[in-house]
């Protein structure tokens, strides 16, 4: 699992606040964030110049299942309003993806020197953001348990299209059976703002997954006998359309690399 833990002036044990999290991340930590702050929403990053954020908006709300947008920040700031007293796009994400043209160009762990004045940032649900509610209910999170990043995959289900922002959904799985996919789906279902309930459960190739132990993004999770292959919308998925769109520049998280959010996952409302 995620290292999420410190020692405390009492040498016991505790797990780090959202905030504190942001800090370390600040401070240089690059690791993926599955397992972080437990019970707290974490969200997938996307920043447009000021000419693309309007589509990309409704976009998201054409698509709330894949793209739920929870936050938003406006032209130029890399504040965003109720996610968290001092939340700062620039540097409190691990891990960035820079895009030219629709063309991944480069990862980086800082954008400050990449930030413009006609920059909107949008920050949208993440499936991280449920697995501490799976747990609770008494359900494995293998990928957390393994010390890897959740398994992601293209599929041949279409979003909606908006303005230049077009492209499949992107999902993530997490493997489970019978018994557990009826109790995952109770309870993710209650957290619409960290995607809702699962979009497809069984034969990945039903939607256009050719190999499910090859993830387009992220690491491997095995699944064991009995158990069955259980998807998630995903907010990997603008990226996918901002390959369509191709933007002269657009930023995203690196999938696995998300902000941690001072807000409990529960309290997550879609814009």
């Amino acid at each position: 699992m995620q290292n999420t833990n410190v020692v405390d002036n009492n040498c016991e044990k505790r797990v780090l606040t959202p905030r504190e999290e942001r800090l370390r991340i600040r401070a240089g930590f690059s690791g993926n964030t599955s397992g972080m702050a437990p019970g707290y929403g974490q969200g997938n990053l996307v920043i447009l110049p000021r000419d693309w954020a309007d589509d990309f908006k409704r976009f998201c709300q054409a698509n709330p299942t894949p793209c739920p947008l929870i936050g938003m920040t406006g032209e130029g700031s890399s504040y965003v309003p109720g996610l968290g007293d001092d939340v700062d796009l620039r540097t409190d994400l691990p891990r960035y993806r820079v895009w030219k043209d629709g063309v991944l160009e480069r990862e980086v762990t800082d954008i400050s020197d990449l930030w413009r004045d006609d920059f909107v940032g949008f920050v949208i649900g993440c499936s991280l953001s449920f697995e501490s509610a799976l747990q609770d209910a008494g359900l494995e999170v293998r990928h957390v348990d393994e010390g890897k990043v959740v398994p992601m995959y293209r599929t041949s289900l279409a979003t909606t299209p908006v303005g230049a922002f077009s492209g499949p959904m992107i999902v993530s799985m997490r493997p489970y059976t019978p018994d557990q996919v009826r109790i995952a789906t109770e309870v993710c279902a209650k957290l619409p703002g960290a995607h809702g309930a699962p979009v497809h459960v069984g034969d990945p190739s039903r939607i256009g997954i050719a190999n499910v132990n090859v993830p387009d993004e992220g690491e491997p999770t095995e699944i064991r006998a009995g158990e069955l292959p259980v998807f998630w919308g995903c907010g990997v998925t603008p990226q996918a359309a901002v390959m369509a769109a191709r933007p002269p520049i657009c930023i995203t998280h690196s999938p696995g690399y998300m902000l941690l959010c001072d807000l409990r996952t529960e309290d997550l409302r879609l814009l």
